[in-house]
């Protein structure tokens, strides 16, 4: 297949420089020049729309995409449940979003039904299910369902939410059986959390001596454990342990975000799910009392994030979207321009994820060697940040250098 070009958008490479009129061309999948070219093949005029990289998603639920508590009392069958996650993998494409890092709901079967192009969806890296302690945040088994029985929730190849461990050695069995599986990464519960049904937002989660087993597994394997962590004490935990991310980091302190810019730890803030259950709580299938959970964590989640900010810690950006309402995922873009600038959020949404994910220089960027994950908007999102949070304003995505959608 011979190369193409867009000709005529406005290019904003995802690096922070001002936008600029390039032409691109495209060839086997990727970037292989920028500015004009006089080498045959299709053009692809895009006059009056603004190019981005593809957005990338540092924190999605791809496999909680139906209501949360019927999913896991066996009200769902498992062909609606792997409808419900095919459709949100397709709207994430919709929506910009080229590339996903699932944190937690995903068995290995979809990705591989993604990646095999059998369904539309981004390309995903995913942790399996997450690890967490036993009685920790992670479980939503009933009260009175022995911790053994909460594997029977999972639907091997499909949906598998998470490991539950009662010490190092059953936490180090569980990420090498994750590793089995197919992770490409970890992911821990070491706080309670927003949407919890056994744990408080206070309660800490895993020793020191407990994350740092999971971190030396994921060393071996030349990868890295990343954290749902809200409160200080247990962030701090997990940076003393190793890990390379936080998810989340609602109760960060000065002290402790000096301690993660000092180690490179990420973090990576998630706006749009906090106003999601603030102003929907019932449409994610969860009980009311989780909306008094996510009041007061969105005026933490603000502070937390100036205090990174501030210390140097690099940010990248996830939306954490939970239910079937997961086609606006743009709008985590929107709340983050708001409350930096549009072009800050849109680094944080494409070449600072790449970075965290270890996709540094393969995605999130406009620029020779790059995959050929492109987005044209309808308008500048950077003279109204609002156009993410709307799918229809991305009017053309490709994929690896397929159109993946088209509504010129």
């Amino acid at each position: 297949m011979g190369p193409a070009h867009v000709v005529g958008a406005a290019v904003i490479d995802g690096s922070g420089r001002d936008p600029s009129n390039l032409d691109i061309t495209i060839e086997n999948g990727r970037i292989t020049h920028l500015g004009a070219s006089s080498a045959y093949g299709e053009r692809l005029v895009a006059e009056g729309l603004t190019m981005t990289p593809g957005l990338i998603d540092a924190h999605v639920h791809l496999g909680l995409s139906s209501p949360i508590q019927p999913h896991f009392s066996f009200q769902i069958s498992a062909a609606e449940i792997a409808a419900d996650i095919f459709a949100t993998a397709g709207a994430a494409l919709d929506a910009g979003f080229t590339t996903v890092r699932d944190t937690g709901g995903i068995d290995g079967g979809v990705v591989t039904a993604i990646a095999k192009g059998k369904v539309r969806g981004p390309r995903v890296l995913s942790c399996g299910p997450v690890q967490c302690q036993i009685g920790g945040h992670g479980y939503y088994g009933a009260e009175w369902e022995p911790t053994e029985l909460w594997s029977s929730h999972h639907i091997a190849g499909l949906c598998a939410l998470s490991m539950m461990a009662g010490n190092a050695d059953e936490l180090r069995r569980n990420v090498r059986e994750a590793f089995r599986r197919g992770a490409s990464f970890l992911k821990l519960c070491v706080t309670g959390g927003v949407v919890g049904a056994h744990d408080r937002l206070t309660d800490t989660q895993f020793t020191v001596e407990e994350i740092a087993v999971a971190v030396q597994e994921a060393a071996a394997r030349n990868t890295y454990v990343t954290v749902h962590a809200h409160n200080n004490e247990g962030i701090r935990n997990a940076v003393e342990a190793g890990v390379r991310c936080v998810e989340h980091g609602t109760g960060l302190d000065e002290s402790t975000a000096a301690l993660m810019a000092a180690r490179e730890v990420a973090l990576v803030p998630t706006f749009a799910v906090v106003e999601q259950l603030l102003h929907d709580t019932a449409g994610a299938g969860l009980a009311e009392s989780t909306r008094d959970r996510a009041k007061g964590a969105r005026e933490q989640m603000t502070k937390a994030l100036a205090v990174a900010k501030h210390a140097g810690v690099r940010i990248g950006l996830g939306s954490d979207l939970i239910g079937p309402a997961q086609d606006r995922r743009g709008k985590e873009l929107s709340l983050r321009a708001a409350l930096e600038t549009p072009m800050e959020a849109l680094v944080a949404a494409t070449q600072t994820n790449a970075e965290i994910l270890g996709l540094s220089g393969q995605v999130g960027v406009i620029t020779p060697g790059a995959q050929a994950d492109l987005v044209l908007w309808n308008g500048n999102p950077l003279e109204d940040p609002e156009l993410f949070s709307d799918p229809t304003n991305a009017v053309l995505v490709i994929q690896a250098g397929q159109i993946v959608k088209d509504l010129r």
